[in-house]
């Protein structure tokens, strides 16, 4: 007969050391620098922001000081009355001017630009025969008048073509044309003798008018 004694007690086994005091030691002091690199980055960045929060408080009170200068410098003014009428004056005869040049270059004043030029035209068509006696021009060059005489009344077609082709006569038309010979003065008569019978002219006399009315004066 056998019989089996257990010799096994746990308090024999060996202790197994989770913590000892070395390693609590280093991570304590891994957390103590790890809270203090926390710290200085925190104090450096709130540093940091304070910095640029004076920086900007800074700027602020230079614009509102410049904002200040600016606004007693730049004082709106009362308004002038004698600086409004003058304006006001000004303005009037600014309008004015403008209507006195519409009216000049509607050409209800007439011609503005003097008749020189219509004199001109006249002196350049010269035809040989033929001359004037009178010109007139009233308005703005829409009432002319010609008179004259020619030895032939043949003559006075042909003027009347190249006096039209003048740059300031285009335009023109003449409404009326009369053409006539004149008697001649009759000499003198001798006395006692009967009175000589009066003889044509050698020439005929011509009227060009641009209007039927000034063609009835």
């Amino acid at each position: 007969m056998s019989q089996q004694i257990n010799l096994f007690n746990p308090i024999f086994l060996k202790q197994k050391t989770i913590f000892t005091a070395v390693p609590m030691a280093e991570a304590l002091a891994i957390i103590l620098a790890g809270a203090l690199l926390l710290n200085w980055y925190a104090v450096r960045s709130v540093d940091e922001l304070e910095q640029e929060a004076a920086a900007g408080k800074a700027m602020l009170a230079k614009r509102e000081q410049r904002l200040n200068q600016a606004r007693t410098q730049f004082a709106p003014r009362a308004k002038d009355p004698a600086l409004a009428a003058q304006v006001t004056a000004a303005e009037a005869e600014l309008k004015a001017l403008h209507d006195v040049s519409s009216v000049l270059q509607g050409g209800a004043l007439g011609n503005t630009a003097g008749y020189a030029e219509y004199f001109r035209a006249f002196s350049r068509q010269n035809v040989s025969g033929l001359w004037l006696t009178g010109v007139s021009i009233n308005g703005a060059g829409n009432d002319i008048g010609v008179q004259g005489r020619a030895m032939q009344a043949t003559l006075i077609p042909n003027y009347i073509a190249r006096l039209t082709g003048e740059r300031v006569m285009r335009g023109k038309t003449f409404a009326s044309l009369d053409i006539g010979r004149p008697d001649a003065a009759a000499p003198a008569a001798t006395p006692g003798a009967a009175p000589a019978a009066a003889a044509a002219a050698p020439f005929v006399e011509f009227s060009l008018q641009s209007t039927a009315q000034e063609a009835a004066k």
